[in-house]
């Protein structure tokens, strides 16, 4: 079973702190590169009137954005599912066939060249999505920043626990 971040929305108190550690992760840990233009969460908390919570990637076994993705840019790795940037075209593909509308697709300027000397800009889209912070050595910044507590990362050990949890629960419950 691949690992992926649970929110609890009664934990969740949509302060956003998530979001920016997810940014700050991926921008390199540095806040003065932090704007507008470069802000870009692989999460998304969402408020409605009644809950709050956070969104991402739930790394799924049989992933419909994999299945979907035309160059096989996503691709499972230690029980994972990663974007080969690279092999991205940004088609948004992957975006449309997630059940969890977890993944993002994200438009930036690259340079453009001619003759070998530059030449303005041109627009690359490519997929995002959580990646758990694989090559982060503290573990997913967002699980970490959350000062509620709100987000876990559950792995197949864990996920078993709960599911024992709530038969026992069940069986007390139709006593």
């Amino acid at each position: 079973m691949n690992k992926f971040v649970l929110a609890d929305p009664k934990l969740c108190i949509g302060c956003r702190t998530c979001e920016i550690a997810c940014a700050l992760s991926h921008n390199g840990e540095r806040t003065d590169n932090l704007s507008q233009e470069n802000f870009f969460p692989r999460l998304s908390v969402i408020k409605t009137f009644d809950v709050t919570g956070a969104v991402m990637c739930r790394h799924c076994e049989d992933a419909p954005c994999a299945s979907a993705c035309p160059n096989g840019a996503l691709v499972r790795m230690s029980d994972t599912v990663q974007v080969i940037q690279e092999k991205c075209v940004g088609c948004k593909t992957c975006a449309l066939a997630c059940p969890f509308g977890a993944m993002a697709i994200r438009t930036f300027k690259t340079p453009r060249s001619f003759g070998g000397k530059p030449w303005g800009f041109d627009y690359k889209a490519q997929a995002q999505k959580c990646d758990l912070c694989a090559d982060r050595p503290n573990g997913s910044a967002c699980v970490e920043a959350c000062p509620t507590d709100a987000l876990r990362v559950i792995d197949a050990q864990e996920m078993q626990q709960i599911r024992q949890q709530r038969q026992q629960k069940a069986v007390v419950e139709a006593v």
